[in-house]
C-alpha cells in the first residue's frame, strides 16, 4: 500500500467511525427512555448509571478514533 492509499484508509475509517459515533448519540438522545426500559430487563441499574456508561463509552469511542484514525493521519499527512 502506497502512503496516499493509507491515508484515504484512515479518512474513510474516520469517517465511518464518527457516523457510527453520532447515530449512537442521536439513538441515546431521541431514544433514550426507549433503551433504558430495553437495558433495564436485564440489568438493575438507575437512568444515573445508564447515562454516566452511555456518556463513558462514547468518550472512550471518540477518544478512540482520534488515537488510532485521526492522529496516525496526521503523522502522515505531515510527514508526506
Amino acid at each position: 500500500m502506497t502512503t496516499n492509499e493509507i491515508k484515504d484508509l484512515l479518512l474513510w475509517c474516520a469517517g465511518f467511525n464518527y457516523a457510527v459515533l453520532f447515530i449512537w448519540f442521536g439513538a441515546f438522545v431521541l431514544a433514550h427512555d426507549w433503551m433504558y426500559r430495553m437495558h433495564g430487563r436485564w440489568f438493575k441499574f438507575s437512568i444515573e448509571t445508564f447515562d454516566a456508561i452511555h456518556y463513558t463509552g462514547l468518550a472512550v469511542y471518540k477518544i478512540g478514533i482520534l488515537l488510532f484514525n485521526l492522529a496516525p493521519l496526521v503523522a502522515l499527512c505531515l510527514v508526506s
